[in-house]
């Protein structure tokens, strides 16, 4: 199983598949990076390096007493582009999974990630 450890000792599980321009994926709650399979599957066989991972708490990612916030999961996820060495990647997130992504870019001392997209959430009007 592949896992980094955080600062504060959280392992935190993430599939990295693939070759080529890297493509990140963030879940929403209460889901897991298995949310992403069909999405990663299809880049992974078209060219692209995908990598998504368990939000702490969640999945395969051991469970934390802090940093259950959205500051902690983009400290997270800003852990595993660090660890993979994840160079120019396009960030894709949704729901909470995007709440960490405008986290991660919010000019806090962060890296600035030119590509961000949010996967939007429809509401059906009758």
């Amino acid at each position: 199983m592949s896992t980094i450890t955080t600062k504060d000792g959280t392992e935190i599980y993430y599939k990295d598949w693939g070759k080529g321009p890297v493509v990140t994926f963030s879940h929403g709650w209460p889901l897991n990076s298995d949310a992403w399979d069909g999405q990663m599957l299809f880049l992974a066989h078209n060219g692209f390096r995908v990598v998504a991972h368990d939000r702490r708490g969640h999945g395969r990612s051991s469970q934390a007493t802090s940093g259950n916030d959205m500051n902690g999961y983009a400290d997270d996820l800003a852990a595993v582009i660090e660890a993979l060495d994840l160079r120019d990647a396009t960030l894709v997130g949704h729901s909470t999974g995007g709440g960490r992504l405008l986290a991660i870019s919010d000019g806090t001392g962060r890296s600035g990630w030119p590509r961000l997209f949010l996967s939007p959430l429809f509401r059906r009007s009758w």
